[in-house]
């Protein structure tokens, strides 16, 4: 069985995406339509963490595989 690990980023990645979403299922509850526009807004903000997220991944493995090669 694989060892499990804890992955900050993950967990991050997981975090913002339930916000985002519970954000805009809430903002449908309390606005209605008038919500259609700050639903727009969290979305982009949504794609902005998942963006980030990503390039922190990268420039973590990166400079993982970085210190591999120079030892």
């Amino acid at each position: 069985m694989a060892k499990a690990h804890s992955d900050p980023l993950r967990r991050a990645a997981i975090a913002s995406q339930a916000v985002g979403f519970i954000g805009i299922i809430g903002l449908e509850t309390w606005l209605g339509d008038a919500a259609r526009p700050w639903q727009g807004v969290t979305l982009a903000l949504m794609l902005v963490a998942a963006a980030t997220i990503a390039l922190l991944r990268r420039y973590r493995q990166n400079r993982r595989l970085r210190n591999r090669y120079d030892e």
